[in-house]
């Protein structure tokens, strides 16, 4: 079992409250009849455990969760960054969350990361049918 608890009956989101992917993806969840736990980003420490965690439930390397292009990000490290380890990446979302490239979704054992809002309504509708 993981460090982050989850169960079927609640959905949990790591979204950034000061973006409007991250507001609108919310809005979408709490419309539904599912309970929600909201992580904002600009408030809440996420550790690296979880982190790693959240990049293996996704299937993806921990990088993938940042967008190098966004400005702190290019500000505090550059264009062209030196960053190797997981390490190094589990440290730029510890100090800079505002990074993450988009709100990720968090249901039972499984995960996704939300590109466009309207996508929480199928990850609703493929939940309701398990």
């Amino acid at each position: 079992m993981g460090v982050i608890a989850t169960n079927n009956r609640e959905i949990n989101l790591y979204y950034n409250a000061e973006t409007n992917k991250g507001m609108q993806t919310l809005a979408y969840l709490q419309s539904s009849d599912k309970k929600v736990l909201d992580v904002d980003l600009s408030k809440t420490k996420v550790t690296g455990t979880q982190w790693t965690e959240l990049a293996k439930r996704l299937g993806k390397p921990i990088k993938a969760l940042i967008n190098t292009e966004h400005p702190d990000f290019i500000n505090e490290y550059g264009k062209t960054h030196n960053l190797q380890s997981d390490e190094d990446w589990l440290k730029v979302l510890e100090n800079n969350p505002k990074v993450v490239t988009q709100p990720i979704l968090v249901h039972g054992d499984k995960a996704m990361q939300i590109d466009t809002p309207s996508e929480v309504m199928s990850f609703l509708e493929e939940e309701d049918q398990h």
